[in-house]
């Protein structure tokens, strides 16, 4: 249940993030995609308060750095952001942190 959990957290705050930086740039139905965005918010904070009430805090809270990764990785791909190589070798990092904690 904690997989799940997490995979709520990381999945949701990455897509409500990514859907505020698509609704500010030119977006036409800005406030449609800002109140969504906000609504997916919410889901990452219950289910984080969720996953804290059945995992550890040293688990939970750098686990869910993951959510780093999927947003770099959406905004080269969904939002046509420049990465940088430094940049992806932080993101690499945080891969490999949340991996070991995995273990």
């Amino acid at each position: 249940m904690k997989w799940v959990l997490l995979l709520v957290v990381v999945s949701s705050a990455a897509g409500g993030d990514l859907l505020q930086r698509f609704a500010l740039r030119t977006s036409p139905i800005r406030w449609i995609l800002l109140a969504v965005a906000m609504a997916s918010m919410a889901i990452s904070f219950f289910a984080f308060l969720a996953l804290l009430s059945r995992t550890d805090l040293s688990f939970a809270v750098p686990a869910t750095a993951a959510t780093l990764v999927l947003e770099t990785s959406l905004a080269k791909l969904w939002l046509n952001e420049r990465v940088e190589g430094r940049r992806w070798a932080g993101a690499s990092l945080v891969a490999a942190g949340v991996l070991l904690l995995a273990g």
